[in-house]
């Protein structure tokens, strides 16, 4: 790949690089096979392990955490080697080998076992992915392409949600509980896509020429950056700080899953549900994404924190499955909004030679607060009420909304 590689041009793709739409595949066909079992892990736990909801909570946040520094250290290694398509593959081929754990599951041990593989493969693959997505695109079309690539992730979510309701119909029909033998047929499935997407990246991924330190432009001349945390922006370090807190309430979406359950909905209903929520994801992303190249980015993940609270505090509310469904919805679009601005907006606050370092640390920090968050909801479903964990999130996306609105001032 030369340069920023072949550019399409117009409309919504004017500025798409070939590394963007590979790339896009690649998270499309992961999540295909990813989002087929992660919104009934927490049920497969529940139903059919009999965890507790303070035991699910330590279990996905140990896995969030346990990715969270891989991430931070994917993404200076790769600053440093270049050679961010190396980690890109290992990142998912790495995550397929750890759902073949699943099929083992007979305690939750294992469960644990497998989320903390899923979970490490994440780590050591998002920093290089966002960064080689920002390497070989221009500044003024990163939005564009965080938003194409989000928008191809959630279309693959859709389709993996999709696959997993036919599977849930055709073997259990409306039963509240989720089988054992409806998960495991699941994961048999599911291992599929997630091997066609590792033969994606070796097919259709390139490295990008490394940048030099002054410009966005490719250079010739090699480059071995070290990090130097001054060379950070003031507005940067904010922006982390407002995303941490923002996560301290941003538990696992295994509290959502259990919650829907919980208010009466059933094992087929949640999967339809999860599809609303992917959907406005994949509608939203991207021409929100090609918009916050033409506007504001911090305005627009304030508009995205500030759903997100107004959701949290329905699923607090909630007294029955009637408005569970909208909630969901609600929720896609918070997420279509906040990871396809959000990445572009850490493209702007970091140093260019430093990007994928700038990726890991923030990726660092939310994943390493997942597991507080997640130990907190649990223990806040248990020994309050199942809607406190959401009372909490809420608050905490309204204190971050207020530090991001004063305090973040990207540079102009």
């Amino acid at each position: 790949m030369r340069g920023l590689g072949v550019t399409i041009r117009g409309g919504l793709t004017r500025g798409i690089t070939r590394n963007v739409v590979a790339l896009g595949i690649v998270s499309l066909l992961t999540d295909v096979s990813s989002e087929m079992l992660v919104y009934l892990i927490p049920l497969f736990l529940a139903n059919v392990l009999l965890a507790s909801p303070s035991i699910i909570g330590v279990i996905e946040g140990l896995a969030e955490s346990a990715a969270a520094l891989l991430k931070l250290a994917s993404g200076i290694i790769s600053d440093r080697i270049r050679r961010r398509r190396v980690l890109v593959g290992i990142g998912y081929g790495s995550s397929v080998l750890a759902k073949a754990l699943y099929l083992l599951a007979t305690s939750w041990p294992v469960v644990l076992l497998a989320r903390v593989g899923d979970r490490v493969g994440k780590g050591i693959r998002t920093s290089p992915r966002d960064a080689l997505i920002a390497d070989s695109t221009a500044p003024e079309a990163r939005g564009v392409a965080f938003g194409l690539h989000r928008a191809l992730d959630t279309a693959g979510a859709v389709l993996g949600v999709a696959v997993a309701l036919l599977v849930v119909a055709s073997t259990q029909g409306s039963a509240l509980d989720l089988s054992a033998d409806t998960f495991r047929l699941l994961v048999l499935v599911a291992l599929v896509p997630g091997v066609l997407a590792v033969v994606a990246i070796v097919v259709g991924v390139r490295d990008v020429r490394k940048p030099s330190p002054q410009t966005d432009e490719p250079a010739t001349a090699a480059f071995r950056p070290r990090a130097s945390w001054r060379q950070f922006p003031m507005a940067f370090w904010l922006f982390v700080a407002a995303s941490g807190l923002f996560a301290l309430g941003n538990s696992s979406d295994a509290f959502l899953s259990l919650r829907s359950q919980q208010l009466g909905v059933d094992v087929r209903d949640l999967l339809v549900m999860v599809i609303g929520f992917n959907l406005a994801n994949a509608l939203v992303s991207w021409p929100v994404g090609a918009l916050s190249d033409r506007v504001s980015r911090r305005l627009l993940v304030a508009v995205a924190w500030t759903i997100y609270a107004v959701a949290y505090a329905g699923f607090a509310m909630a007294g029955s499955a009637g408005s569970v469904g909208m909630l969901w919805i609600l929720y896609g679009t918070y997420y279509g909004v906040n990871e396809a601005v959000g990445r572009a907006l850490v493209a702007d606050l970091a140093p260019t030679d430093l990007r994928a370092t700038g990726y890991g640390v923030i990726n660092a920090v939310v994943g390493l607060l997942v597991l507080p968050a997640s130990v907190i909801a649990g223990l806040l479903w248990d020994r309050i009420a199942p809607g406190a964990p959401f009372w909490f999130g809420a608050a905490c996306a309204g204190a971050a909304l207020v530090l991001l609105v004063v305090g973040v001032r990207p540079r102009s």
